[in-house]
């Protein structure tokens, strides 16, 4: 097959030279070219596919499903050969495949116990490109939000403090137990912080949102068709399947070159402008933060963007890239570098649930990662 070559951005959103030959994928970088994989690939062959769910609310599930009739095109190219929400299989039939025998493995949801780490690494053991797919598994989402509190106060509070629950013996969920009959049961250790799928093994690509946008879902379906069927390579390792820009750049809501806001509100609060900016009308909207490629679903609704395409290329920390876009625009001082405590307690206490509103899906990626004063012992 000849080299075909071509170019994508980076995660810094920079354009880098790519391609692949018939021995393996390469990046041109300005240090030579850096070979990341030297497989052998027969693309004449159908490539395999396998979906594997970690913590999660199964919305990417369904997003799975929303590929519609586009599935039966991508099983003229691909066999799915482990996908517990669309074929009758067991964990031992992806256990007992050759490791690297996968073309392309999709995980979402969040790392939370140890079955979902056993079988994160399972997947990585077992596919060439694994895809971090939803926003829980590439930063946490919202299972992450337990990173503000303990395991055993999660337990205590489900299985002894809901006013619903009836446990006079305080029994608690044991990690093993054997019954009268002598049989040995167990369950998965639940792990007192939740990680994204990266922190516990490694990732080739990142697939954002709460859940994947049936277009997003059509973007990996075209790369993975010219991959299979025109050696056309795949973006660099590391890349998010999305766009670099803002969602702000993508929303159709009319925005003002300049914004000032005196305070913030809830949208039960005020009659909403359903075609002006969420931020104009003082509602908290975290498009300038987050990544584009959605679609702007949300906002087209009138439903502010809660911020579960991540953070843009350009930065890492979603929340306190929303905070400083916040101070800008508040009317509380003219240089947000600048504001007193007393200024950003004011701010704070216009905002409910500030950690809830910044690090919705971001928490265990942030540099917070888990809120440390709560986890001190009683």
């Amino acid at each position: 097959m000849p080299p075909v070559t071509g170019v994508y951005p980076d995660a810094a959103g920079d354009a880098m030279e790519n391609g692949m030959t018939g021995s393996g994928y390469f990046r041109i970088t300005p240090g030579g070219r850096d070979y990341i994989y030297r497989e052998e690939y027969d693309m004449a062959e159908k490539i395999t596919i396998a979906l594997k769910r970690g913590a999660s609310c199964v919305g990417c599930d369904i997003a799975v499903v929303n590929f519609n009739e586009h599935l039966f095109t991508l099983l003229t190219y691909a066999d799915i050969v482990f996908a517990p929400t669309l074929l009758d299989v067991k964990y031992e039939d992806l256990k007992n495949l050759p490791d690297g025998s996968v073309t392309i493995g999709f995980y979402h949801g969040a790392v939370r116990n140890s079955d979902n780490e056993e079988m994160a690494k399972v997947m990585r053991d077992k596919c060439r490109f694994l895809i971090a797919y939803g926003a829980c598994a590439h930063m946490g989402g919202i299972p992450g939000l337990a990173n503000a509190t303990t395991r055993k106060k999660i337990l205590e509070q489900v299985y002894k403090k809901t006013v619903s629950t009836v446990n006079p013996e305080g029994t608690m969920p044991m990690e093993t137990y054997t019954d009268e009959a002598g049989h040995d049961l167990t369950l998965p250790a639940f792990y007192d912080r939740v990680f994204a799928l990266d922190d516990v093994v490694d990732v080739d690509y990142y697939v954002p949102a709460c859940p994947p946008t049936h277009d997003i879902n059509m973007q990996i379906l075209s790369l993975v068709r010219e991959f299979v069927e025109k050696g056309k390579p795949l973006p660099p390792k590391g890349s998010v399947i999305a766009s670099v820009k803002t969602l702000c750049d993508e929303c159709g809501r009319t925005r003002s070159r300049t914004i000032s806001v005196a305070r913030f509100r809830r949208l039960q609060d005020l009659k909403l402008d359903e075609d002006k900016c969420f931020l104009e009308q003082g509602i908290v909207c975290l498009g300038p933060a987050t990544r584009a490629g959605c679609g702007a679903p949300c906002t087209a609704v009138n439903v502010p963007c809660r911020g579960c395409m991540g953070p843009t290329s350009g930065v890492m920390e979603q929340g306190a890239s929303m905070l400083s876009a916040i101070a800008s625009i508040i009317s509380i001082s003219d240089d947000e570098d600048k504001l007193s405590e007393e200024q950003i307690e004011r701010l704070m206490d216009q905002i409910i649930d500030p950690l809830g509103c910044f690090y919705r899906f971001s928490l265990p990626k942030s540099q917070l990662g888990r809120v440390v004063e709560d986890v001190k012992e009683e």
